[in-house]
């Protein structure tokens, strides 16, 4: 699979805006470019414009052109950054689970809100307000619109809520992505989806889903924010350079990411850690998940 269906050259003059961090294209990895990836958790015409905000701050603050590239899916993301193909990107908390053990990324940096604590999502499953289904044991032989393999929100935490309430005989329909999950429950087209809290901000906003027609029968524990990663067998002091760059980025920089995963008002990105995500490998390790899996 090929993460290329979106590059973005996110170029500025180095010595623009008086910025003094300036560097020879031997400080970045692949002749002064950096290639970012960023899975496809909304659509990539809506991700786009939120993410060149971002890759033109890091532009500034590394010296290095940054080159932004919305992949296929969170495999091909994984499958990227493992063949060398992407340098530094965000990952769904799952998928990160998997891109550090297949591709060496490492955790750099997440999403706080404006005291500067790391925000948190939730997974959710949803039916319609006159569905008879009260609680998720209720899902039993209907059927469920999930995002799509290897989403931790939109795929094995609902899996999991299923195991764990011991509910069998449910129709999974892999949707494609969150938009999707919850246009097939909004279109009828099945008995329950999930969405989690990110996606119901963000619809809620648009004003594509009216929540008086909904209800929500199960709730996941919270989910630590995506992590931003770099890939582990570049420099070290890269890594660093990395690190203090994207901790460095003001909340008008992320902003407009932030809108996407419910983070209102931003604050600057806060540092994480593999412990910062152990929540994840418990998951995965419950579940029995493999790469194949995601």
């Amino acid at each position: 699979m090929r993460a290329i269906s979106v590059v973005l050259a996110a170029t500025l003059a180095l010595t623009a805006c008086g910025t003094t961090n300036s560097a020879s294209s031997g400080d970045c990895p692949d002749n002064g470019r950096v290639r970012f990836g960023v899975e496809p958790y909304e659509a990539p015409d809506k991700l786009k414009p939120a993410y060149e905000v971002l890759a033109k701050a890091l532009t500034t603050k590394l010296g290095c052109e940054v080159e932004l590239q919305i992949v296929d899916d969170y495999a091909a993301e994984v499958l990227a950054m493992r063949n060398g193909k992407l340098d530094i990107a965000q990952f769904g908390p799952l998928g990160y689970v998997f891109a550090s053990q297949k591709a060496k990324a490492e955790p750099l940096a997440s999403f706080a809100d404006g005291s500067g604590k790391l925000t948190s999502y939730t997974a959710g499953i949803w039916v319609a307000k006159d569905s008879p289904a009260q609680k998720i044991e209720d899902l039993a032989g209907k059927s469920l619109a999930l995002s799509s393999v290897g989403s931790a929100s939109g795929d094995a935490l609902p899996r999991y809520g299923l195991k764990k309430h011991n509910v069998a005989d449910v129709k999974l329909d892999y949707a494609g992505g969150h938009p999707e999950a919850m246009l097939a429950l909004i279109n009828g087209k099945v008995d329950a989806a999930e969405i989690n809290s990110q996606q119901l901000a963000s619809a809620k906003s648009a004003g594509t889903f009216d929540e008086s027609k909904f209800r929500q029968i199960w709730k996941s524990e919270p989910i630590p924010n995506d992590p931003i990663t770099v890939r582990g067998d570049l420099d070290a002091s890269f890594k660093d350079k990395v690190r203090k760059a994207l901790l460095e980025l003001g909340p008008q920089d992320v902003e407009k990411v932030g809108a996407f995963l419910d983070v209102t008002p931003p604050g600057p990105l806060v540092e994480v850690t593999n412990d910062t995500y152990k929540v994840l490998f418990d998951l995965a390790n419950t579940l029995g998940l493999k790469e194949e899996d995601v």
